[in-house]
């Protein structure tokens, strides 16, 4: 792992000594347009065929949706472990987003005006849970779980088939413990396409969710005019504070844990302990050889693994804040010192026994979180994002008369006169 110093980093120069994979589909636009046009004017012909092609697999329109006998099917294939795990999860996850929730709520802002806000739900969503490379049951719990708390009615999930025509059976139970009905056997770029235009089969939704590789990143930027989307997902990061009480071995541990997905994966310790950075460097090897996945940790310790020395404490928060992480954890003496000093991170861990791992699947915290940089301006999943949050006012014939002369000067001015009449006209017939 490379070793630099904190007065080497600012934020002109932040992108060429952390390199965050941005992906880039200028290369693939094309391509992916094409994908997604035949499947707006083809339906669910254009989703066999692309099926086909890049899945491998030949399915016919009754094959698309997942049969009930498969969501039966699913739980006797699941280890009865798994199937506990998954519920034991989801039980916490309702839970941390229960306690997201808001009332209506009003306020009177001058006398006899009264405004608020409600709350409902989007009343269809979509969402993707990749399955190439690995199946992963726990994004489904994070996605379609506080959708549920938030109270979406309809919930339409893709997910790519096997060569048997099938979804991973984990997938599938997960989605069902989280009350998804709706699945359907479709990857790639064309699933983004088909639940943004609809299908014969397929619903059409009012966003999409989920995350997936740089074709359906590219598919939902390009249909973000059609359908709302969440944001991008990139590849994992963790960001580690430490000092002179971190436990060396923790470090590492934790640094493995969040680049075995991938070779892009980013992994960063701050310290504050010299000593601390030379034991990480002198036992890393040794960790990441006994590591299962010891190729793409090597490849993205290599590239893109960062240890960075700095002076104290506040110097280690203005770094972090800088890079603002994905996975953000403190491993110093006083973790919640250093908590409200911290303003960009997709999510926090505070001291040696709250490794990232418990966040990504059996808290009740989302895992579904900003990357690149992004927390410094977007938040991890939450409720919020399945609501729409509506205004309310409500004035009676004295909130009227208040509001009525500046809001006719303001009309006045922007050359409005009809918005200037409409509060006049209620005036006048208050008036006889």
């Amino acid at each position: 792992m490379r070793v630099i110093n904190a007065s080497d980093i600012n934020e002109s120069n932040i992108g060429d000594i952390i390199l965050r994979s941005y992906e880039q589909i200028e290369s693939i636009k094309g391509d992916v347009e094409e994908i997604l046009k035949n499947v707006r004017d083809n339906g669910d012909q254009a989703i066999i065929d692309y099926a086909k092609k890049f899945d491998q697999v030949q399915l016919n329109k009754e094959d698309l949706l997942v049969k009930t006998e498969e969501l039966e099917e699913a739980y006797k294939e699941v280890n009865p472990e798994l199937i506990d795990a998954l519920k034991f999860a989801l039980r916490n996850i309702t839970k941390f987003h229960e306690a997201q929730k808001r009332e209506m709520w009003f306020l009177e802002v001058e006398k006899g005006v009264n405004a608020g806000q409600i709350y409902r739900p989007i009343e269809q969503i979509g969402l993707y849970i990749p399955g190439g490379r690995a199946a992963y049951p726990s994004t489904v719990l994070m996605a379609a779980g506080p959708a549920k708390v938030a109270g979406v009615k309809s919930m339409v999930m893709c997910s790519p088939p096997n060569r048997d025509k099938k979804i991973n059976p984990a997938i599938l139970v997960a989605a069902s413990e989280c009350g998804v009905k709706t699945i359907y056997k479709i990857g790639g770029a064309q699933a983004i396409a088909a639940m943004a235009f609809g299908t014969e089969t397929v619903s059409k939704v009012y966003k999409i969710f989920g995350p997936g590789n740089k074709w359906v990143n590219a598919a939902k930027k390009l249909l973000s005019n059609i359908v709302a989307i969440d944001n991008p997902a990139g590849p994992s990061e963790i960001l580690i504070i430490a000092d002179d009480s971190t436990n060396f071995e923790y470090a590492i541990a934790d640094l493995v844990s969040q680049v075995e997905h991938d070779p892009e994966n980013i992994g960063i310790v701050v310290s504050t302990s010299e000593e601390l950075i030379n034991q990480i460097q002198e036992n890393i090897d040794n960790y990441v050889r006994d590591s299962e996945r010891a190729n793409i940790i090597s490849k993205a310790l290599k590239e893109r693994g960062l240890l960075i020395k700095v002076k104290d404490i506040e110097q280690s928060v203005a770094v972090s804040n800088l890079i603002a992480p994905e996975h953000l954890e403190i491993l110093t003496r006083n973790p919640r010192e250093i908590l409200d000093k911290i303003s960009n991170a997709g999510a926090i861990f505070l001291g040696e026994n709250t490794p990232v791992p418990l966040g990504d699947y059996s808290a009740g915290t989302n895992h579904i979180l900003p990357t690149g940089g992004t927390a410094k301006m977007y938040s991890g999943l939450n409720i919020f994002e399945f609501l729409k949050i509506i205004d309310v006012l409500e004035c009676d014939e004295k909130g009227l008369k208040k509001l009525a002369e500046s809001t006719g000067i303001i009309a006045k001015f922007e050359g409005l006169d009809a918005h200037k009449k409409a509060v006049e006209l209620r005036l006048k017939k208050k008036e006889k």
